[in-house]
């Protein structure tokens, strides 16, 4: 199977993916295959394309050079609601100066399944609720957008996305602003749906549960593979800048790297 065949067949997928702003290139001739149900983690500096090739695969941003393919269609001649249909976004930066609620927010998850003929009904209020119990904010649901704290915002970002319901989530950072505890329940919970997802992340300890690391650099693809095959200790130095080996955790006998400056 050739690269084209392989990446037009899987459930998302990039194909030769470059954009370049006011003449600078932020992104150059990326092509990966996101597989049904995996869950893909997008790891690299900052500055190396992580939040670029997001907004790319999500259709946020159109790509200067390459197409983007959800479900074997070309993204860029899909309907806004279709592709919202089968793919929710978690921005890094996302916000809004409306004065909503955090109920309210989350339930702007559900606009794509809404119309004339399907309005609004107790299942969607459920899925709403259970969203908004997913992440623990039950107690917020009526609070002011306005007055939420980063951390929290976020967890309502992630909440409007789970509502939305669709088999596909890109999460970009999804645990900025989030405390340690918070951190670790959002990412068991995005390990645990019933989705596929990509989720751009810092912390290589937290991105060595995912099934695959795409690791970036300077706006190219670099390595593509198990976490155990792409963080070597060639690749630590040379795309992070930072040596690094393996340990194994005498609690569970999981592996964890050990990270120092150079």
């Amino acid at each position: 199977m050739n690269v084209m065949t392989e990446a037009v067949s899987n459930v998302l997928s990039g194909i030769n993916l470059g954009l370049t702003l006011k003449g600078v290139p932020l992104l150059s001739e990326v092509t990966l295959a996101i597989r049904a149900g995996e869950n893909l983690g997008i790891v690299g500096p900052n500055g190396s394309g992580k939040s670029t090739l997001i907004k790319l695969l999500a259709g946020i941003q159109r790509p200067t050079r390459g197409e983007v393919f959800l479900h074997g269609q070309r993204l860029s001649g899909m309907r806004r609601r279709d592709i919202a249909q089968q793919l929710a976004v978690v921005e890094q930066h996302a916000d809004t100066s409306d004065s909503i609620s955090v109920l309210q927010a989350v339930e702007l998850g559900r606009t794509p399944w809404l119309s004339a003929l399907s309005p609004w009904s107790d299942e969607h209020a459920r899925i709403v609720c259970q969203a908004i119990t997913d992440v623990n904010l039950q107690p917020l649901r009526q609070r002011p957008w306005h007055s939420l704290s980063g951390g929290e915002r976020q967890r309502a970002h992630i909440a409007r996305a789970l509502a939305q319901r669709a088999p596909i989530v890109l999460l970009d950072e999804p645990t900025n602003h989030l405390d340690i505890q918070q951190q670790l329940s959002i990412l068991k919970l995005l390990q645990q749906l019933p989705v596929t997802s990509v989720i751009a992340l810092h912390d290589l300890n937290q991105a060595l549960a995912c099934d695959r690391l795409a690791v970036m650099d300077k706006g190219r693809l670099v390595a593509l593979g198990s976490p155990f095959e792409v963080l070597t200790p060639a690749c630590l130095r040379d795309t992070f800048g930072v040596s690094g080996h393996w340990l194994t955790d005498p609690f569970d006998g999981s592996s964890i790297l050990r990270l120092r400056a150079i």
